[in-house]
């Protein structure tokens, strides 16, 4: 058996899997990940050690997309395997008694054994907020990124239009990326601006290692005028990540939805994060 089938393996009849949804300020986490044997915080382990005191033996958690430091979520989805039996109320009361206050549990199902929080998700969707303001703010600089120049966002837009479809994104991985394929559906790609506040809104079947971030540091260089907008569909047909802009930093990136087959009844809570004024 592989790992993969260990993990899409159906659950016994006596226990229960649980499939939560999770917002969490990443500021002061490692990221995602557990790393054992490292004294380094990370929201999979606090959420473990969490729901471990709950379930009175420990758990395992799987999540839809596994986030960089410093990088928030707004509904990340995790599931784990319980020996025994609750309520789902029971589940999301004892987990958030029991979680610091930069992590909480927003809702979940109790789902079928076949149910995998990475393997059934269909679709991922980030947000990139970006602060376009002369001065850097002196609140709110773990929660978005800050361009000093005016951004064109409907320059930015328009030259994101060239990444939709399925595509080799190359240009856009990370060096360290260890995806076995670069290929990727992007569904949409939208760049729009409320007041100060640049925001770039992506939904894809899946995202290679940074390529969110790589990808906004693009439109950013368009944005700014330093990159022509038609340079970055020729940027995607390079397959070169050395030829494209810097990566964009990781506090303005959020994770705000993962889309599932109805069958399992999982409805995202409302895209974030709360102080994006008018989002859709």
């Amino acid at each position: 058996m592989t790992d993969a089938d260990a993990e899409t393996s159906p659950v016994s009849a006596a226990s229960q899997r649980v499939a939560l949804w999770v917002e969490y300020d990443g500021t002061r986490f490692s990221g995602w990940q557990l790393q054992r044997g490292s004294e380094v915080s990370s929201v999979q382990g606090a959420l473990e050690a969490a729901l471990g005191f709950v379930a009175n033996h420990p758990v395992r958690l799987h999540c839809a997309g596994r986030t960089d430091a410093g990088v928030h979520a707004t509904a990340q989805l995790v599931h784990f395997d319980a020996d025994n039996s609750r309520p789902l109320q029971s589940w999301l009361r004892g987990a958030n008694a029991n979680l610091p206050g930069t992590v909480a549990v927003r809702g979940g199902e109790l789902v079928p054994g076949d149910f995998h929080a990475r393997f059934s998700a269909l679709s991922r969707r980030y947000r990139y907020l970006i602060d376009n303001n002369p001065v850097s703010p002196a609140i709110g600089n773990d929660y978005l990124a800050w361009v000093r120049q005016p951004l064109d966002s409907l320059r930015m837009h328009e030259a994101a239009q060239q990444l939709l479809g399925e595509r080799d994104f190359s240009s856009f991985r990370a060096a360290a990326c260890q995806s076995s394929t670069p290929m990727r559906r992007v569904d949409f790609l939208k760049v729009y601006r409320r007041g100060s506040l640049v925001v770039i809104d992506i939904q894809a079947n899946a995202f290679l290692h940074h390529m969110v971030r790589n990808i906004a540091g693009a439109l950013i260089s368009v944005g700014k005028g330093a990159l022509e907008a038609i340079q970055l569909g020729e940027l995607l047909a390079l397959k070169d990540r050395t030829r494209a802009p810097d990566t964009a930093p990781a506090a303005g990136l959020y994770l705000v939805g993962v889309e599932y087959p109805d069958e399992f009844g999982l409805t995202p809570p409302a895209p974030g994060p709360w102080f994006l004024p008018d989002a859709d």
